[in-house]
């Protein structure tokens, strides 16, 4: 019985070693929804443990979401700060909506606010479902958790919710309130972003 137990025992253990590398993924292997999809509906919480509903949002106007990858990315840090910027001009008096999402919990979503001056929305993804639903997920490599930890004190274990330190590709969507993917801005590599302007065209379009 011993043995059969060891056996059962290490079957398991590589099922599960298995699993855990066919979740791991790179950047590039992430494809993100397409124009045209239905958007996810989620609810999550910001800063002040306040919740937000994607649906509930939609009923006001447009939403656009952005994905972020924390506090400690300068290239997240620039963006949104661009963003804010031109915030009274993309939310058009009111009747569009900007959130920013991220792994982070909230009191690190506090600290972005704070480094970036950003009045809209920032949304803790916790256990990364949302970035999961718009598949937008990735795992870093050994050296680039290592660079982030180390170098810009990303401290992934501590500000995310467990310990398996994914992040999300830095993509931007626009969801009309038909609950339809709009316009996205999509690429593996974090150095490119959305702009203002693509954002404000796009929605005097909808």
């Amino acid at each position: 019985m011993k043995g059969k137990q060891i056996i059962l025992l290490i079957v398991l253990t590589l099922a599960s070693m298995s699993i855990k590398s066919q979740t791991k993924r790179t950047a590039k292997e992430a494809k993100g929804l397409a124009i045209g999809t239905i958007a996810p509906m989620f609810k999550a919480i910001d800063a002040n443990h306040n919740q937000f509903s994607l649906k509930k949002a939609l009923e006001s106007g447009p939403v656009v979401i952005i994905f972020y990858r924390g506090f400690w990315c300068p290239y997240c840090n620039k963006h949104l700060k661009t963003l804010q910027d031109s915030l009274q001009q993309i939310e058009a008096n009111g009747k569009v909506k900007v959130i920013a999402i991220s792994p982070e919990k909230p009191e690190y979503l506090d600290k972005m606010a704070h480094k970036t001056g950003a009045e809209f929305t920032l949304l803790y993804d916790e256990g990364y479902h949302i970035a999961t639903a718009y598949d937008v997920i990735f795992s870093p490599s050994k050296m680039q958790l290592f660079t982030y930890n180390t170098f810009v004190a990303a401290k992934l274990k501590q500000t995310h919710s467990d310990n398996s330190q994914q992040l999300p590709i830095p993509a931007t969507y626009i969801i009309g309130q038909d609950g339809k993917i709009k316009w996205r801005q999509f690429d593996p590599n974090y150095r490119n972003r959305s702009t203002a302007k693509e954002i404000i065209e796009v929605l005097k379009s909808l």
